[in-house]
């Protein structure tokens, strides 16, 4: 089979760019892992920032839809102490610039944009290679194969597109966060629903550098994220199939915390999830290689720092909107996507490569001079 843009992976990015270019009447396929939508857990909330994320669905023609998805009030952040005193609270005055959404609501949105069969699931890329005239040919698990005249990776940090272009290997940054789910909390923890309060709380302890977390109110639940500097091995040995085992030996991290805060891991009643935190370099870059290009994580990633989502969105419009403006030039729209795209994906990657201080993270919510992390 042969098609002219196919897309590996069906993340934001990935169908953000499928969007852009079915309003450009350009044929498109997305090949994706997954069974079906919803054969795994999409992730927690998402803030979509007028820079970037909100430019991308403006060119998607989806901003309507999207702020039918906006939680209200979920702009609301607080910043407290390991004692739960209070340092920095805002509420949602509704004149913020990033508002929340689901994350699995802001992808199914997505879905629903494009005409049935654009996404191909359960299509595993097991392998890639050029042929002759720079075409490519990708082969699923299966025995299914594709010919494109243009690939994109659009698969994440682990990305099989990624070799074609580069040797870069993502790397463990010496940090990862472990993420824990809190159901009915108004009702079972109203002293942890309390803390958290409308939309996100940031804990930290103001004398210990690189342990704190954060906190979102979803659709039903309280997630927390909490940030540990260990190797690992250290994580490895946490066994996640003894729920309460796991919760008691990550909590141990957190000896002397307000009880309100450390529910959020001993509450839970599953098993706190560790997600290590890998990063490609801040300048990744490569050689223009005919016929693939890359997005998102794939070309830039980075440990969380609230513009990964936004800035795979905006990759997918660019790249969609370079292809409209250069037809029959797929080079021409490579080059001009890709001048874009590499200082974009480092300014990102080198903001959230810092593990900020205690005192920086302080000093960014309270507005002091020097503030940033």
């Amino acid at each position: 089979m042969h098609t002219p843009v196919t897309i590996i992976g069906a993340g934001l990015g990935g169908l953000l760019l499928a969007r852009v270019l079915h309003l450009h009447g350009i044929p498109v396929e997305v090949h994706e892992a997954d069974p079906s939508p919803t054969a795994r857990p999409q992730g927690g909330m998402l803030d979509i920032h007028e820079r970037n994320g909100q430019l991308a669905l403006k060119a998607a023609d989806l901003m309507d839809e999207f702020q039918g998805l906006v939680l209200e009030g979920r702009q609301a952040t607080r910043l407290v102490d390991r004692n739960g005193t209070v340092l920095f609270d805002k509420a949602d005055d509704g004149t913020g610039a990033s508002p929340e959404v689901q994350r699995g609501e802001l992808r199914q949105m997505l879905l629903d944009a494009l005409p049935e069969g654009t996404v191909r699931w359960g299509h595993k890329a097991t392998g890639v290679r050029t042929l002759a005239g720079g075409s490519h040919e990708v082969t699923f698990a299966g025995g299914a194969s594709v010919v494109t005249d243009l690939l994109v990776g659009a698969d994440g940090a682990w990305s099989r597109v990624r070799p074609l272009l580069s040797g870069a290997v993502p790397e463990y940054v010496g940090r990862s966060v472990v993420e824990t789910s809190l159901h009915d909390a108004d009702i079972r923890y109203p002293a942890t629903a309390g803390a958290v309060g409308a939309g996100t709380l940031v804990a930290l302890d103001p004398d210990e550098h690189g342990k704190w977390f954060v906190a979102h109110r979803e659709k039903g639940a309280l997630r927390g994220y909490f940030m540990l500097t260990r190797p690992q091995e250290w994580f490895a040995d946490i066994d996640v199939t003894d729920a309460a085992g796991a919760a008691a030996r990550i909590v141990e991290e957190f000896e002397g915390w307000a009880p309100e805060l450390t529910a959020l891991i001993t509450g839970g009643g599953t098993a706190p999830v560790p997600r290590p935190l890998h990063a490609l370099p801040p300048d990744h870059r490569w050689d223009r290689v005919p016929g693939v290009t890359l997005l998102g994580d794939a070309a830039h990633l980075s440990t969380p720092n609230g513009e990964g989502a936004n800035v795979a969105l905006l990759d997918g419009a660019e790249l969609g909107e370079a292809l409209a403006a250069h037809p029959g030039d797929i080079e021409a729209a490579l080059t001009a996507y890709e001048q874009a795209l590499f200082p974009r994906g480092a300014a990102a990657t080198a903001v959230a490569a810092h593990n900020p201080t205690p005192q920086e993270l302080i000093s960014f919510f309270t507005g002091r001079e020097g503030a940033g992390i």
